[in-house]
This record gives C-alpha cells, sequence and structure tokens, in this order.
C-alpha cells in the first residue's frame, strides 16, 4: 500500500491531539472517509499518526498520512511511526527523495507548472495544486493540456462541498479538506455528518 494511488477525499485534522484523534478517525470513517492527514504542526503528530497507523486495520484499512512536511529528517519520523503519504505545502527535492526511498506516497504542494515538472522530476507521486482556492479547477485543467495524462492532481486549500465535484470534473485525483470537515473541539456526530456530505458531493460528479 505504501506508494499506491491516493483517490478521493483526504481528511486533514489540523490541530488534532493524540488523545483524541482515534475517536475523530472513528466518526470520519464513519462517514466514508478513507485518508487521514494529520499535519506536522499539531500537537505531537508523531503520536497521532503512530495511533492512527496502528489503528489502521481497525478502521477499514484507513489510508495515513503526515502533513506539512518540510524536511528529510520528518519524512523519515513519519515513515517510522506508519504513515503511508507525505504531504507539505511547498516543493522541496530532498523531501520528495526521501519520501521515494521510504517508498511513501509524495504530494508536494504546487502552484506554477515549472514546481510542478521540478516535483515530478524529484519523483513526486502526486501534485497539491496549494492554494486550492487561488488556483481553482479552471488552472487544473488548464494544466492538463502541458502535464501527462497519468499526473495525479490534488486540489488542497479552500476545498469543500461547495466545489468538490468542479475539481473531479477538472480532472483532480483526490482533494485535501481541512476547515470545511475538521477542527479541534468539533463533536463526533458532527464529523460524521460532514465526512458523509463531502463524500457525496465527491461522488456526485458524473463524469466519475
Amino acid at each position: 500500500m505504501s506508494a499506491a494511488a491516493v483517490e478521493g477525499v483526504i481528511a486533514i485534522l489540523r490541530g488534532v491531539r493524540p488523545d483524541e484523534v482515534l475517536e475523530v478517525a472513528h466518526a470520519l470513517v464513519d462517514g466514508g472517509i478513507r485518508v487521514i492527514e494529520v499535519p506536522l504542526n499539531s500537537p505531537q503528530p508523531f503520536d497521532s499518526i503512530a495511533r492512527l497507523a496502528r489503528a489502521a486495520s481497525s478502521l477499514g484499512a484507513v489510508r495515513v498520512g503526515a502533513g506539512t512536511v518540510l524536511s528529510a529528517a520528518d519524512v523519515d519520523r513519519a515513515a517510522d511511526a506508519g504513515a503511508t503519504l507525505v504531504l507539505a505545502p511547498n516543493v522541496d527535492a530532498a523531501v520528495v527523495r526521501r519520501a521515494v526511498q521510504r517508498q511513501l506516497f509524495a504530494m508536494p504542494g504546487v502552484a506554477t507548472p515549472s514546481e510542478g515538472f521540478a516535483a515530478l522530476a524529484a519523483g513526486a507521486h502526486g501534485l497539491k495544486l496549494f492554494p486550492g482556492e487561488m488556483l481553482g479547477p479552471p488552472v487544473m485543467k488548464a494544466w492538463r493540456a502541458v502535464f501527462a495524462p497519468s499526473t495525479a492532481f490534488y486540489a488542497v486549500g479552500g476545498v469543500g462541498e461547495h466545489n468538490l465535484a468542479a475539481y473531479k470534473q477538472a480532472g483532480a485525483r483526490g482533494a485535501g479538506v481541512g476547515s470545511a470537515l475538521y477542527a479541534p473541539g468539533v463533536a463526533p456526530a458532527e464529523l460524521t455528518r460532514r465526512a458523509r456530505l463531502l463524500v457525496q458531493a465527491w461522488g456526485a460528479d458524473a463524469g466519475a
């Protein structure tokens, strides 16, 4: 499963604590989410990643990722904790190469075609268009004309129920959803409700 393609809605749990991460994960899985990212600027993120990784099979083979990964050393820590994908807001060739070496799915953040091609040259498996709300589905659609058809694009930043289908129609393989889905203190039942709506919105595209 290490570098297998990531599909659909990615839950971004910025600010989640280790003592609540499993309850949050169960609520998200109940809503249909299968990919969960813990940003490294959250409290004790590697502890949360490790807890999720240990519970992955009981959660229904959920995919666990580390986000906001800014150094090769943090790639190693994420891999050792059990993450299978690494996401970043930027392109750092050393981070991408280390993720590939550790057999993790590497998804750096890009905002221009030049950054996108540089990331792919370093070995990236997918490109995270970030911030998605600034670039938008039209940019992703335009990039489709110049990147290889197999390039996996993801939208992150300002993504929610209102625009998921538009990104998918523009060619997104998946999308990361943060504040529109999770914020510290949101009740589990509400997380499940939000997750279900997002999964439905993603699947509603007739071109899927």
